[in-house]
């Protein structure tokens, strides 16, 4: 488990970018990403730092209204859901959600306790808290599959 304190939205993409070289270096680790916090923790500033440093110059945008977005690099996709508006086991299979797991490339889903049926054991999870500190402070939670995280 990795506990980090930000102090701005730019370290919170920092940490993103920092978990995305750690995964790209290392093919055993999970593609995976399942993110948990409140509205406005820092979900999308965390995914933002994610995606670009697989693929820089990529905007990064929740995709609230579209479910999934999807960001192509040279040699790498990121997959990056917002499961808010996802109401039903119906609603998130309509979308084609088992064909994303089965593509090469890396998943970051926003809200996974909506879809907790649905999230793979080996995944890395992600908590966004804010801290209490200064209004940009949020605790950052990183649990490698093996130390589950309670959501």
């Amino acid at each position: 488990m990795q506990r980090t304190v930000t102090h701005s939205e730019l370290e919170t993409e920092h940490m993103g970018r920092d978990l995305a070289q750690a995964l790209s270096a290392d093919p055993a680790l999970p593609r995976y990403i399942a993110l948990f916090g409140d509205l406005g923790a820092g979900k999308t500033a965390f995914t933002r730092g994610f995606v670009s440093a697989l693929i820089p110059g990529a905007r990064v945008k929740s995709p609230t209204f579209s479910i999934v977005k999807e960001y192509r690099g040279e040699s790498v996709r990121v997959f990056h859901f917002d499961m808010y508006r996802i109401e039903s086991e119906d609603d998130l299979y309509g979308i084609g959600y088992e064909d994303y797991l089965r593509l090469e490339g890396f998943i970051v889903v926003e809200w996974p306790e909506k879809i907790p049926y649905a999230i793979p054991p080996s995944c890395i999870r992600v908590r966004i808290e804010r801290s209490g500190g200064s209004p940009d402070e949020r605790i950052l939670t990183i649990e490698y599959p093996g130390n589950e995280v309670s959501s």
